[in-house]
């Protein structure tokens, strides 16, 4: 089986980083990534793509990228599930990233210090 995904957009936000209770850092992303058709309008529609990047990789891209920043993911979907507080059972795809390609330059705020 083929469980591979590369994906070019844009973050929507600044990556969130965090620091399990273990040590290990894991960075989550949403990727904004054009589809490469138009609709029924004309119009480029846009997908929201849920990524999850660990260990130095999550480090070096809450380091270096902000939100605007081009970057490319390869990686794989994965999906789990979770009972919510309400107790309903929530599912969610993401894409676990191998690796990250930095493809725009240093933001501005980066540079500057």
């Amino acid at each position: 089986m083929i469980n591979h995904v590369t994906l070019v957009g844009r973050l929507t936000r600044d990556p969130e980083l965090k620091y399990l209770s273990d040590g290990s850092p894991v960075a989550n992303i949403t990727l904004a990534v054009s589809r490469n058709f138009r609709n029924a309008a004309g119009e480029i529609d846009t997908d929201f793509v849920n990524c999850t990047i660990w260990k130095r990789t999550a480090e070096n891209t809450a380091n270096y990228c902000r939100k605007g920043s081009i970057i490319g993911v390869t990686g794989r979907i994965q999906t789990r599930n979770y009972e919510s507080t309400e107790g309903k059972r929530v599912y969610l795809t993401e894409v676990v990233a191998d690796s990250v390609r930095f493809m725009s330059g240093k933001p501005r705020e980066l540079a500057e210090t």
